[in-house]
């Protein structure tokens, strides 16, 4: 199982409002990742495996500028990044340490990094908006990561606004926030997502035309009955 064009083609497509609905009939609940927004307005919905980087609280002697040229550090889970992947960063929701500023997105970017997600905050926002790098965050601030946080690692299970994220998720972000699709229901997701997403335009239609909500959202038998006509109708 596995993100093929195919797939990122359809969720493209589908709302992260319309992704909770199908996951919370799956039961999922908790897929959403709070507070973690577009910093920029209109940003286009992207959708990547996720690539995960784990932060945890400052320790003095762990978290110093030198820490930036370990092996173990930002500059080198970059270069691992794959082509496309969404870099989901957990900062714990630290909001007065950037995680990462203008020369690290502008890296990615080369790198052909799909975008970054993180329940923090960026730095140097001016160039970072620069670098054209899509980014989904909590703000901005000028102190750097070092200021509140230690870099740890990357590639393993992370939780990102509250949500767990497991390498290899699939990222949807769009101006309503990020959404993790679990891997393993994936192909169930995709199959569903598009019938979801029509039958929720035809409500809005039903609504534009004066129709009431009760009954209508949610549908009771007899509006289903109307909608069923409707496709039938659509597809002859």
């Amino acid at each position: 199982m596995s993100l093929t064009p195919e797939a990122k083609a359809t969720l493209e497509a589908v709302t992260t409002a319309t992704l909770t609905t199908i996951l919370l009939k799956k039961g999922l609940r908790n897929v959403w990742m709070r507070r973690v927004m577009p910093l920029r307005a209109g940003q286009t919905r992207l959708v990547g495996e996720a690539f995960t980087l784990r932060f945890v609280p400052a320790r003095e002697d762990l978290a110093t500028p030198a820490s930036w040229g370990n092996p173990i550090s930002t500059r080198a889970a970059i270069e691992a990044m794959p082509e496309g992947c969404i870099a989901v960063i957990d900062a714990m929701g630290v909001d007065d340490a950037g995680v990462f500023g203008d020369i690290l997105c502008a890296r990615m970017k080369k790198r052909n990094v799909a975008a970054l997600v993180t329940d923090g905050v960026v730095r140097d926002l001016g160039g970072v908006l620069a670098t054209d790098l899509p980014v989904w965050c909590r703000g901005a601030a000028a102190p750097p990561s070092v200021a509140g946080l230690t870099f740890v690692g990357w590639n393993e299970t992370v939780g990102c606004g509250g949500v767990a994220v497991i390498p290899g998720d699939i990222i949807v972000a769009d101006g309503d926030g990020a959404v993790v699709i679990p891997l393993a229901l994936l192909d169930e997701v995709v199959a569903e997502a598009p019938a979801q997403e029509e039958m929720e335009g035809w409500i809005i239609e039903e609504v534009d035309r004066g129709e009431k909500l009760p009954g209508l959202y949610p549908m009771n038998e007899a509006t289903k009955e109307r909608y069923r006509a409707y496709l039938d109708a659509k597809r002859k």
